[in-house]
């Protein structure tokens, strides 16, 4: 049978491994958010630009038309694209995350101590299935979400006050 400290490490691991996750998908999610509003917010400009230069006069329909194929080309991508649903599922993805990595630490250091190998070990299993459904559900996060959420973590972004004594 695996002793506390075994556990103790693993439990680690999993909170570790789970404050990375969590802000690379919180990281996935800003980065979407920005590409939903660097296409809509054009797209929908740009439709009421059309609208507004095809009611001005008659002369201005070529532009209207050139217009409005622009703005129903940046809706088709917006759509295509579905950063609205990504952003939604990245923020759930690293809420679920979060509560892993709260769990996995009250784990570790509060409850393991007092707790019976069983107790212990079915704690780990519960955590591990947990963390494992969770991999499942997720999008990979890009190399850049990566690259922000390891920076965030680095500069201590993601510690309490209280980690500070």
């Amino acid at each position: 049978m695996a002793d506390i400290s075994e556990i103790s490490k693993e439990l680690e691991r999993i909170e570790e491994s789970a404050k990375y996750s969590s802000q690379c998908q919180f990281e996935q999610a800003k980065f979407w958010r920005g590409v939903n509003l660097a296409i809509g917010a054009p797209a929908s400009a740009l439709a009421a630009l059309a609208g507004a230069t095809a009611l001005a006069n008659t002369g201005g329909r070529v532009a209207a038309g050139v217009i409005a194929l622009t703005a129903a080309g940046l809706g088709a991508i917006a759509t295509s694209l579905n950063a609205a649903q990504r952003v939604e599922q990245a923020q759930a993805a690293g809420n679920l995350y979060l509560s892993l990595q709260s769990d996995a630490r009250v784990a570790r250091l509060v409850d393991l101590d007092s707790a019976a190998d069983d107790e212990a070990r079915s704690t780990l299993a519960d955590l591990r299935s947990r963390q494992d459904d969770v991999n499942q559900g997720s999008a990979l996060p890009s190399f850049y979400a990566y690259y922000r959420a390891k920076r965030n973590i680095n500069r201590d972004r993601q510690k309490f006050a209280v980690d500070d004594d």
